[in-house]
């Protein structure tokens, strides 16, 4: 019943994709609801965190990543999920075996302090230089223009979580890897999950059949409606990763509208079944979960967003995909630098030009280099950098120091780079205004780094699945 799900060659046409690679792209937007729920809630036992330990199972893929890795600048939370075509055990009934690829690439970022997430999808057809990687078993495979999802059939999670580094200078945290028993185990102890057809879906491919509205799908039901790709859409594969983050969507709002998270009971039943359908790095355990609960565990749906890499045609082969530039890379630095959500100014509005405002910026907290890239974005913006060093203590909060003659600086200066009140320092040259970034540093206002880009088309996960 799956033979229509066989492997094609890598480079066919995007007309001639996988049908199964549906299926595999909507495992991962799955695993990114498993994640939501594995780093947003707490347990309640050591002996639970013991039996959920041990369903999971881990890699190690320290080698694969190597150590020229970006630095971590803050205390956000990236997660890479991958969608796997395994068919052995559980999974065998679903075809012949034929090693294991992927065609979901999909980083969630959580925010600190639980303020907000974004999953990123990478379209598989996407056109990128890989780096070079190393297989599990230690032979390095040559990097070079390929399509994206290929890192993974190249190395493994390892090899893509490089990738998506070398590719964003995002640092990833942690991988976690989903199966197809995987997907229908979620789905499944959720009570199953909502779902909207525009129109009537006969399929026998698929087996997909259902009238037009609102429906519950669970077990194979949900497998067939995430297969399906006749009479749903355009047939385009950015057009079923749309439909995809809703389903998404409707997976993360199940999970935190019917008590899943709550009640010690359900969340039990969840975890034990979803945690047996995945794989993580060695690192992500259980208990590692439990640390950044804490901060996450207000997050609602509202609050899940999904958005996909800006893309454009690439331009030697129309059925391949180009990131389109600079917005793509305008994504990946807000997500570098993402801290947490602004608050609006309380400074009095002052109007002094940038040039005339003399500034030394001092890292008055344990992240290196920060002093140094504030420095470089007030340069950009505008303002006489007198100078980059380190506090001499570390202050509690972002402090505005200025020397004789130049309060009304430092107080328009405050205006683009949150801080207490600024303060008169006798210690500070005349003219000057010394910043001194705390551990709340927030980042520039205004700054196109700071701030998460909206998308038109986002979907958030609290979305009506009926919504056009």
């Amino acid at each position: 019943m799956f033979s229509d799900y066989e492997y094609p060659e890598y480079d066919d046409p995007l007309g001639d994709a996988p049908k199964r690679g549906v299926l595999w792209r909507v495992l991962g937007w799955v695993s990114i609801g498993l994640a939501v729920v594995l780093v947003g809630t707490s347990l309640v036992a050591y002996g639970t965190y013991r039996k959920l330990q041990g369903n999971i199972t881990q890699e190690d893929v320290t080698a694969e990543l190597g150590t020229h890795r970006p630095p971590k600048l803050n205390q956000a939370l990236n997660v890479l999920l991958i969608g796997s075509d395994q068919r052995n055990g559980a999974n065998a009934k679903y075809g012949k075996a034929e090693g294991e690829r992927s065609d979901t690439i999909i980083l969630l970022h959580f925010s600190p302090g639980g303020q907000k997430a974004v999953g990123i999808s990478f379209p598989r057809d996407s056109m990128v230089n890989l780096p070079s990687c190393k297989t599990p078993s230690g032979r390095t495979i040559p990097g070079g223009l390929n399509m994206i999802n290929s890192s993974f059939n190249n190395g493994g999670a390892g090899c893509t979580m490089h990738t998506i580094e070398t590719l964003t200078g995002i640092r990833v945290d942690h991988f976690v890897k989903v199966d197809f028993s995987g997907f229908k185990r979620v789905v499944d102890a959720l009570g199953g999950v909502e779902i909207c057809l525009p129109q009537r879906v006969d399929d026998k491919d698929s087996k997909l059949h259902l009238s037009a509205g609102r429906h519950i799908v669970k077990g194979d039901t949900a497998l067939a409606y995430v297969r399906n790709r006749h009479g749903l859409g355009d047939g385009s594969d950015t057009d079923r990763i749309k439909r995809q983050q809703k389903f998404l969507g409707a997976v993360v709002k199940k999970a935190t509208s019917n008590g899943t998270l709550t009640s010690p009971g359900k969340l039990y039943g969840f975890l034990d079944a979803a945690t047996k359908s995945v794989t993580t790095d060695k690192d992500f355990t259980v208990d590692q979960m439990k640390k950044v609960a804490g901060s996450l565990q207000g997050m609602s749906a509202g609050k899940v967003q999904f958005v996909t890499v800006p893309w454009g045609a690439y331009a030697p082969d129309p059925n391949r995909i180009a990131w389109r530039q600079p917005d793509a890379n305008n994504l990946f630095a807000a997500i570098r630098n993402d801290n947490k959500i602004q608050t609006p100014a309380k400074a009095q509005k002052v109007s002094v030009p940038p040039a005339q405002i003399k500034v030394r910026v001092l890292n008055g907290t344990g992240t290196a280099g920060l002093a140094q890239r504030v420095g470089d974005q007030l340069t950009a913006r505008g303002y006489s950098v007198a100078g980059i060093g380190t506090a001499t203590t570390r202050p509690s909060k972002t402090e505005l120091r200025y020397g004789s003659g130049a309060d009304q600086q430092a107080t328009a200066l405050g205006q683009v780079a949150p801080a207490s009140t600024p303060v008169p320092d006798q210690s500070v040259a005349a003219g000057v205004v010394d910043l001194v970034l705390g551990p709340d540093w927030n980042g520039l206002k205004g700054a196109q780094s700071t701030t998460i880009p909206k998308s038109s088309d986002a979907v958030t996960a609290s979305d009506d699945p009926c919504k056009t």
